[in-house]
């Protein structure tokens, strides 16, 4: 079995060992990195590319939300998971809005982060249940065409098109891996969150749909 390949990003290094020893006794992750600030988070990303990242919001030089941003913009396949000591609303919709899957207050018990984590893996949203309502809150107060993507794409990202092109030409996920320069792990989320996107459950039926569609 591939293990997840978790990034740790916050400044405080006893926060990190301890953080480490939580990951590193699941038996399907291992850490492979940590880093201190944002920057470095970006560098460390780029050389390792992490299937998870876990980064705390505030952090000296490029902080949290910003390495977000940019961490996106160059590895999009990587989830990011933000874990703080702060519920600030601004901070949390800013992260949100430049492509984190989760926001996490420190005080989370082990055990709840973990499975968090899992359900991020899976496409799922991880969120403080003390956010959760905040968040739900805002997608009500804002239109619904200024928020979601038009459907004639079906929802799909470039890179989960990238994958979706490949095994519609009946390659392996092993295959897809090594063609788009990607882990066989985030192939694996990238297929699942195609077929639940396109409201199928085969390969063969989201290449067809996709092509109904028009995306391929």
């Amino acid at each position: 079995m591939e293990k997840v390949r978790v990034l740790l990003v916050d400044d405080h290094a006893l926060f990190r060992e301890g953080l480490a020893g939580i990951i590193s006794s699941q038996p399907d992750m291992q850490v492979v990195g940590e880093a201190s600030d944002g920057l470095e988070a970006f560098v460390k990303t780029k050389e390792l590319k992490p299937d998870l990242i876990l980064m705390d919001v505030q952090m000296p030089g490029m902080d949290g939300i910003e390495a977000v941003r940019q961490i996106r913009h160059a590895q999009p396949e990587t989830i990011i998971v933000m874990l703080t000591i702060r519920g600030d609303d601004s901070m949390l919709f800013d992260a949100l809005k430049n492509g984190a899957q989760g926001y996490l207050l420190k005080d989370i018990r082990s055990q709840d982060l973990l499975e968090m984590l899992h359900g991020a893996l899976r496409g799922e949203a991880a969120l403080s249940p003390s956010l959760a309502g905040r968040v739900l809150s805002e997608f009500r107060r804002l239109s619904v065409g200024s928020v979601f993507e038009s459907e004639d794409d079906g929802g799909l990202s470039e890179r989960e098109q990238q994958v979706l092109m490949q095994a519609a030409k009946g390659a392996t996920d092993k295959e897809i891996a090594a063609e788009l320069n990607i882990s066989l792990n985030t192939v694996k989320t990238h297929m699942r969150n195609i077929l639940s996107k396109l409201h199928v459950r085969t390969r063969r039926e989201a290449a067809k749909a996709a092509h109904a569609k028009g995306i391929l």
